[in-house]
């Protein structure tokens, strides 16, 4: 923001205490809107600001960004791909805190059951485990390799097989699931993938298996997956996305074998202000006439 505030006139509708006064008294000159997955950017919204020319968004996904309607005024989209994948991968590991039961682990010792109780109950190896990977893109395939580090087992499930790639695929999501040990979606929010690891991929995963989404709340039924995890249908999940953030399902907060993290996947020093710098890059080339860094196709 403080670079943006050297180089521009800023109007902030996130601060505003009427947005829609502010959208009335500016909306009518704004050239261009900086704006976040979290925060969006509706038709609604694009249909008040007649002299917009570009969006720039702070993230990778565009699900919430209203980008068939900006191309038809051509208005581009830009992004921040690229910069967020090693993080976001790492946020993947929450496999290991899931499945190694690391959170209770710590509760263990901090509420005194060491010694009280002994050693807490054991709890499963993650090498020699079997991954599935739903959707093999540039993140899916930099957790595939963390994975790999850890001696476990990588299968993927995309619409089709990907040309040098020698982890299996599998083009059933129901078979995939019943398959492995631990299913993870790597996937863009949106209709397309709007509750694909439906209840029955999470029935299919079963009791001894785990479910981890560093994606979006929005590629899973999450009433199923909350009903499955109270019911013992699944060992336990790792969840850093929900349905509606921030609001996360209350019976979730009661469950021991479930991992909650505030959809912070992205969420370090480094690669914030890698993206931070991307939008004031973008916004810079599109105001000097030069091509956008990360267009959205």
């Amino acid at each position: 923001m403080q670079m943006l505030e050297q180089r521009y006139h800023l109007h902030r509708l996130d601060l505003a205490a009427d947005p829609d006064a502010l959208l009335a008294a500016v909306g009518g000159r704004v050239r261009a809107v900086v704006t976040s997955h979290g925060g969006g950017f509706p038709k609604h919204l694009l249909d008040r600001l007649p002299r917009l020319e570009i969006v720039a968004s702070s993230g990778v996904g565009v699900d919430t960004l209203c980008v068939a309607d900006c191309h038809a005024r051509g208005i581009p989209v830009t992004h921040t791909p690229d910069v967020l994948t090693e993080d976001v991968a790492d946020m993947g590991l929450l496999l290991l805190a899931t499945v190694r039961r690391l959170l209770p682990a710590e509760r263990w010792v901090r509420q005194g059951l060491w010694q009280k109780r002994g050693m807490m109950p054991l709890n499963r190896s993650v090498t020699g485990k079997k991954l599935g990977i739903v959707g093999l893109g540039r993140i899916g395939k930099a957790i595939a390799r963390r994975a790999e580090a850890f001696g476990m087992a990588v299968c993927y499930y995309g619409r089709r097989r990907q040309e040098g790639v020698d982890y299996p695929w599998y083009d059933d999501l129901v078979q995939l699931a019943r398959e492995v040990d631990i299913l993870m979606p790597v996937l863009p929010g949106g209709e397309q993938t709007r509750g694909i690891i439906s209840a029955e991929v999470l029935r299919a995963l079963g009791p001894g298996g785990y479910f981890v989404n560093i994606a979006r709340g929005s590629v899973v039924d999450e009433p199923a997956l909350v009903a499955l995890l109270q019911q013992g249908g699944l060992a336990g999940a790792g969840l850093d996305v929900f349905a509606d953030e921030p609001r996360v399902p209350a019976a979730l907060l009661d469950l021991d074998n479930v991992v909650l993290q505030p959809h912070c996947a992205s969420g370090t020093e480094e690669t914030r202000g890698a993206m931070a710098q991307l939008v004031v890059d973008n916004l810079a080339a599109h105001f000097a006439g030069r091509p956008l860094l990360t267009p959205v196709g």
